[in-house]
């Protein structure tokens, strides 16, 4: 077994639907640390987006892995445990490993994989669980009533963070940003609260900051070392409605589609993104929302004979899948 020092440092990111994981992922992959890293994604939806969001022009000293095939906490942590063992044993030394969670993920049982197996006991350490708040829409989720049986996710984000990186704080009023840290300290209490816009914050606060406390955990959850310590469920009501169609979208039709969707339909829309075919644009249109924000923007170039495949991913409450595709059809040039 490595010793403490030597083993490979790995960070949890975390955080609901929208709170701007993608977005500091890509704050770190592409800042000038030096670092090599690698990267494991899980997205929950039916479409994968999340590797055309994450910038792909990437020094060698960095790999993404991607796991699409079901939620981190629940059905694929053997994915997560073979994949971690396979880049640990590499006898490229890493400087640090990244786990981006979906928005839906319960942190504690894949914090659980770190002293439940011996490959990767003996080879990492849980750095830190980093949970990105949205500061607009948090409090809406705190306080969603859930289906017996369900556990509230935003709240199990919080209450296991090491560090909570306030995002979007640029988005609300300052009284209400005291609220929302108000809200925060009453669920956790010995977590950094780090107010920041787009992600941003230096990194000596998010990597290498050795924050994970195995003992605050136990003594809040004292099944936590147990193997079947931490049951989760999720809400069944909380769905993705996925659409992927080659095509060429009009972009007016789009724009007064997706305004008129979340403007009726933005409450339960707690996520929406996707990568287009535009007319007139050589670029894939890359677009994000929750709730009823949204934005999007041109980002690189459609590949030379490359077919340009429309990919969009809703997640919400009650989603009505004919309504979505129906709509996103009716912006399809013929």
């Amino acid at each position: 077994m490595a010793a403490e020092a030597e083993k490979i440092p790995v960070t949890v990111l975390t955080g609901f639907l929208g709170s701007g994981k993608t977005t500091l992922l890509n704050y770190i992959l592409t800042s000038n640390h030096g670092l090599k890293v690698a990267v494991i994604e899980n997205e929950f939806g039916e479409v994968g987006i999340d590797d055309a969001l994450v910038k792909q022009q990437y020094e060698t000293s960095e790999e993404i892995f991607e796991m699409n095939n079901g939620c981190i906490c629940c059905t694929v942590r053997g994915d997560l445990i073979r994949i971690l063992n396979k880049i640990l044993k590499r006898k490229t030394r890493l400087d640090a490993v990244l786990i981006e969670t979906t928005g839906m993920a319960d942190p504690a049982p894949v914090a659980q994989t770190f002293f439940m197996d011996e490959g990767i006991q003996a080879r990492a350490r849980l750095d830190a669980i980093i949970t990105l708040v949205d500061a607009k829409h948090v409090i809406q989720h705190l306080d969603e009533v859930k289906p017996e049986g369900a556990e509230n996710e935003c709240v199990e984000q919080v209450v296991f963070a090491d560090k909570i990186l306030l995002n979007k704080v640029d988005l609300v009023t300052a009284e209400y940003l005291d609220e929302v840290e108000r809200r925060i300290r009453g669920i956790n209490q010995s977590g950094e609260v780090i107010r920041c816009e787009r992600a941003v914050v230096p990194l000596d606060k998010v990597l290498g900051v050795r924050a994970f406390d195995l003992q605050r955990v136990v003594d809040m959850e004292p099944g936590f070392l147990a193997e079947e310590g931490h049951g989760h469920s999720h809400d069944s009501s909380i769905t993705s409605v996925g659409i992927q169609k080659e095509g060429t979208l009009d972009l007016n039709r789009l724009n007064r589609w997706m305004s008129t969707l979340l403007k009726d339909k933005g409450v339960d829309i707690y996520r929406s993104k996707g990568v287009l075919s535009i007319q007139g644009m050589k670029e894939k249109f890359v677009f994000q929302g929750v709730h009823m924000t949204f934005n999007g923007e041109p980002t690189k170039e459609w590949g030379e004979g490359e077919a340009r495949v429309n990919r969009m991913v809703f997640i919400g409450k009650n989603l009505d899948r004919k309504e979505l595709t129906d709509g996103f059809d009716a912006c399809l040039l013929p």
